[in-house]
């Protein structure tokens, strides 16, 4: 599912599940948390960019995972690997950009969350369907998106599940800059290139420091979300 591109100190990798919208399955959300934890270790990968081929950029969790057909092991091990992969995502410590191609969807959108700089493409579409799915925010959402857009936005966004188009990505603050279509890998890859020309210790560094305490924020409210789930999906008493 995820195809790898070096430019120069920049990595680019791509979701490139075209057909089913770039959906996770279980194994993408391992090899996405594989190959982030390849490009720590790779010194030569000074940036990180994650994007999508076709129409979507993600839109999130694969039919298979939301459809009831897994048996009780499989939802675990499920479960596992996408814990797993926000733990990587939360404490990826170079810079981590995203260049959303088309929808994004569901953890196709809460995984933007993670990433350091966002750029959309005029096209694009975002949105959080949860509450359109008589479900919650996954992923630590409910706190990573207020602590980055206006409040008023984030509730908004989160209450009401509709989509938020380019530029109400850029005027909420989410996203760096709305660019036509044709130009987002030209936008992207000098957005790239200017974070890469930097001493990487320092760009670390400073990410960490913006960053501090969103692992434990993010950790605590996945848990609040999953025991609020537990309750909607719980037996009914009305």
């Amino acid at each position: 599912m995820i195809g790898v591109r070096r430019d120069g100190a920049t990595t680019w990798l791509t979701l490139d599940r075209a057909e089913k919208l770039n959906a996770f399955t279980v194994d993408g959300y391992r090899e996405l948390r594989v190959q982030l934890q390849e490009l720590m270790a790779d010194s030569s990968t000074r940036v990180a960019v994650l994007t999508g081929t076709g129409r979507a950029f993600s839109v999130g969790a694969d039919r298979s995972l939301l459809d009831g057909s897994m048996d009780a092991s499989q939802r675990r091990g499920a479960g596992d690997e996408f814990d797993a992969l926000l733990e990587v995502l939360a404490g990826f410590e170079k810079p981590l950009v995203a260049a959303v191609n088309g929808l994004a969807v569901g953890f196709g959108c809460t995984a933007l969350l993670y990433c350091d700089v966002i750029l959309v493409a005029e096209s694009a579409r975002l949105r959080m369907p949860f509450t359109a799915m008589g479900i919650v925010p996954e992923a630590g959402s409910s706190v990573l998106l207020p602590a980055r857009v206006r409040w008023a936005d984030a509730m908004w966004s989160m209450l009401s599940s509709e989509w938020i188009d380019a530029a109400a990505a850029v005027r909420m603050g989410l996203a760096l800059d709305a660019v036509p279509d044709a130009d987002l890998v030209t936008r992207t890859t000098d957005a790239a290139q200017v974070l890469a020309a930097h001493d990487p210790r320092s760009v670390a560094a400073t990410k960490r420091l913006l960053v501090a305490g969103r692992s434990d924020a993010a950790r605590r409210a996945a848990a609040r979300e999953v025991a609020e789930m537990g309750h909607l999906l719980g037996p009914r008493n009305d």
